[in-house]
């Protein structure tokens, strides 16, 4: 992840500041906001928490230009929640607790706390806040994936790219993706991971597009260059694009740039048909937002029943002795980052692999599943029937809401298939079982991992496949487009993704390319398999694509399969890497002997450099140092505070993001125990320096509220 700065957002990152500890049981929250401009500002922000929160009556006062004071009364009429924190998951909420929730063995404590929601809207953007909207599925998991791991921006992009041949009028170009922006509101979304994750749909978002000239810069050097730029995640659109341009006559290359946790390959082949649409229209798209759209497709999941998706993978969730890895335990790569490669299933390959699955009841993507589980068999090395278990992406466009097809966006998940291998069954049974497998988990693709593992009795983050496989459909702008570019003299070819992997070892993408080649786009970590590995993978997993429609047997058993392998060896790969942990305490600052002291939350999500330039900016006496957790607070905490510096009479918590939970959640459980008030500063997202200069704002907060 990208963090921004002066652009963040419309306005100041706010800060919010508490008292924990203070209140009888029933009373309200009372809480310091710093940042918001104008009394206008601060009326919009109480009313829009009151409309939210319902259960609350909400009063605010001012006290000068950014300094206002808001009290959460809880209704008496109103139930309150039997538990503070999240509601248990479901498919408009399918998230557990986040890293900021209170470590199980914190006593009750008796004033109302903040759940993450509320903390969440307290902490948004402020003024001009998009809507927001929970996220499902994969969306959610990679968005968790991308501010958490540090793997570093690009492995969370997929970049998209083609050719534009004959007349290429700038203006137009531009003006037509600005049109598709305004009408496609995934183009105007972005994310909060604040206290729990969501999307915002903002009112309004500029694309942006460079032009670029070959003698500037090589086609690599652009394609790694923007890679490492990666997304300021809190702010849209996500999505930009690149045009390489040539010589006078020469086609154009346009590389088109987004995050996997917004936009798939589906999403972004709707959106181009969409900007065709607009170009040929003189940049302007006609008619209004596209509805349905991600708002509909939010309540139409908010009304699905879990009930079924419970049952079916109660059941068909891996179990854990199932085989999932693509190559034998192996040393060491010696190698880091990602690799891609392709193989092609050419003619007369292709056609004759679509007719020999047809003729079985299974289309292509069945027979690549087939034999990708025949290949994770291999290489767990058994001699009887096993368990076998990859993933499966699962798009979303066929559900059962009218126009749901044509909502860009990620709205399916990379579901979990398992079969049972059996050398001694005949295939045709594995191609039924991989086909019914295929047919179960398409009614729910909303589903997301953690809702597989909580049904199913696994741990929390707990890995249940190795793999992915995704067959991807065709990439063509249509009939009716592609002639009318064609009279203006204009050329697209089919874009071709470079993309990212999907948070395991190995993913496999599948589309077929205009002359009818069925193409296997292989992205592998070089640290679990090796390039050499990684190539005799693939080129396995084609060669037997290649033998099914050459076998002289009509009804092979699977040992048969098998045994076409016979004079190759599986591929190796190397053990996961252990995790590591990072030092519980640090100190940024030294202070006065007598002096406050302030500890920083640092939990994955918060934004990197922000403590740092608080530190360095801090004209007062305190100590200023940094907690760093893994994850929730835990039993971690206890030990990692008899560190801190035993220095006068009050401690100050604070938190930028995700780190303002965590921050709180700690504050409440340490006045409970210590029968004094823990001060808490929390400031939403931005980039290290608006997010310092929110803590500041907040500090100063603290000071003025000491009565």
């Amino acid at each position: 992840m990208s963090g921004g700065d002066a652009a963040d957002g419309p306005g100041p990152v706010l800060a919010v500041v508490h008292e924990a500890g203070h209140g009888a049981p029933g009373s309200a929250l009372v809480l310091g906001l710093r940042g918001l401009r104008h009394d206008a500002d601060a009326e919009m922000f109480a009313a829009r928490i009151a409309e939210r929160h319902r259960r609350f009556r909400v009063t605010l006062e001012g006290h000068g230009p950014g300094r206002h004071t808001l009290r959460l009364l809880p209704d008496a009429g109103t139930p309150r929640p039997a538990s503070p924190g999240p509601a248990s998951p479901s498919p408009a909420s399918p998230s557990p607790a986040p890293p900021s929730a209170a470590p199980p063995s914190a006593a009750p404590l008796s004033a109302a706390p903040l759940s993450g929601e509320l903390l969440a809207d307290l902490l948004g953007p402020y003024p001009g806040a998009g809507e927001p909207l929970a996220l499902a599925g994969d969306r959610r998991e990679l968005l968790v994936e991308a501010v958490t791991r540090a793997d570093g921006p690009d492995r969370y992009l997929e970049q998209v790219h083609w050719n534009w041949s004959g007349p290429l009028d700038r203006a137009r170009f531009d003006a037509a993706w600005q049109s598709v922006c305004g009408r496609e509101s995934i183009l105007r979304a972005a994310f909060d991971w604040t206290a729990v994750p969501r999307l915002l749909l903002h009112p309004y978002a500029e694309v942006e597009i460079v032009h670029r000239a070959r003698t500037d810069t090589t086609w690599r050097e652009l394609l790694d260059a923007d890679r490492a730029r990666g997304f300021a995640l809190n702010r849209p659109p996500l999505l930009r694009l690149t045009l390489l341009e040539g010589e006078p006559g020469a086609p154009t290359r346009v590389l088109l740039t987004c995050h996997r946790a917004l936009l798939d390959e589906r999403g972004v082949h709707l959106l181009l048909r969409a900007f065709y649409r607009a170009y040929l229209a003189a940049g302007a798209l006609p008619g209004g937002e596209r509805r349905p759209d991600l708002r509909d497709h939010a309540r139409w999941l908010a009304r699905q029943s879990a009930e079924g998706a419970r049952e079916l993978w109660t059941r068909a969730a891996p179990p854990r002795g199932a085989a999932t890895a693509p190559g034998r335990p192996g040393p060491d790569t010696g190698q880091s980052g990602e690799g891609r490669l392709r193989r092609r299933l050419e003619d007369p390959y292709g056609p004759r692999l679509r007719s020999w699955a047809a003729a079985r009841g299974v289309g292509e993507s069945g027979a690549l599943h087939t034999v990708w589980a025949l290949l994770l068999y291999r290489a767990a090395a058994a001699e009887g029937p096993l368990p076998v278990s990859f993933g499966v992406r699962v798009c979303g466009g066929d559900i059962a809401l009218p126009g749901g097809g044509g909502i860009p966006g990620l709205l399916g998940s990379a579901l979990p298939m398992t079969v049972r291998v059996d050398p001694a069954a005949p295939l045709a049974g594995l191609l039924r079982q991989v086909r019914d497998a295929r047919l179960d988990m398409g009614a729910y693709p909303w589903v997301s991992a953690d809702l597989i593992r909580e049904w199913s009795g696994r741990g929390p983050g707990e890995q249940l496949t190795d793999t992915v496989l995704v067959f991807d459909g065709p990439a063509d702008p249509g009939a009716d487009v592609g002639r009318e570019l064609e009279a203006q003299g204009i050329g697209v070819d089919a874009p071709r993704a470079v993309g990212a992997g999907g948070g395991v070892p190995v993913t496999v993408v599948a589309r077929h390319e205009s002359g009818g080649a069925l193409v296997l786009d292989a992205v592998y970590d070089r640290a679990r398999l090796a390039d050499a590995d990684a190539a005799a993978l693939l080129q396995q997993c084609v060669g037997l694509l290649r033998a099914l429609t050459d076998l002289p047997d009509a009804d092979p058993t699977v040992g048969g399969v098998l045994g076409l392998l016979a004079d190759t060896e599986a591929p190796s790969m190397a053990a996961r890497p252990p995790a590591v942990r990072r030092g519980a305490l640090r100190t940024l600052r030294g202070g006065a002997a007598s002096a406050e002291v302030i500890c920083l939350l640092a939990v994955p999500g918060v934004v990197e450099g922000c403590y740092e330039l608080f530190a360095r900016d801090h004209q007062g006496p305190q100590t200023i140092v940094v907690l760093e957790l893994d994850g929730p607070p835990g039993a971690v905490v206890p030990a990692a505070l008899a560190g801190l510096p035993a220095r006068g009479s009050r401690l100050v918590l604070g938190g930028c993001g995700p780190g303002a939970g965590a921050a709180y959640a700690l504050a409440r459980v340490l006045s409970d125990g210590l029968g004094s008030p823990v001060s808490v500063v929390m400031t939403g997202l931005g980039g290290p320096r608006s997010s310092a200069q929110a803590l500041a704002r907040g500090l100063a907060g603290v000071a003025v509220r000491r009565d």
